[in-house]
């Protein structure tokens, strides 16, 4: 398994409760895919620097997961086709995810 870092700026306009369930869609995307979810980090709200979408906002979550790198295709195909997600990037960490004894 591969060790992966996805970054994704979110709609300002969603409430807590939408994101919660958009990242618990995407959480479960990893976890079919036999992946394990590391980490999933809130960031916030924060300013951009340009405007994406007319909004001068948006909120970012940096979800970490260890996963087989032909998954990684998948994932990026549902958070292309949902709606609330602006911009993602994602970054292999890691070729091999050190299991915790």
């Amino acid at each position: 398994m591969r060790k992966f870092e996805t970054l994704l700026l979110l709609s300002p306009e969603l409430g807590s409760q939408p994101r919660e369930e958009l990242l618990a869609v995407l959480t479960g995307v990893i976890e079919r895919e036999q992946g394990t979810v590391l980490e999933v980090d809130h960031w916030g709200m924060r300013d951009l620097a340009y405007p994406v979408r007319k909004h001068m906002r948006g909120y970012y979550v940096r979800l970490e997961y260890a996963v087989e790198g032909g998954s990684v295709a998948e994932l990026e195909r549902i958070i292309r086709i949902t709606d609330g997600i602006y911009k993602f990037v994602t970054v292999k960490l890691a070729d091999e995810v050190e299991e915790a004894a």
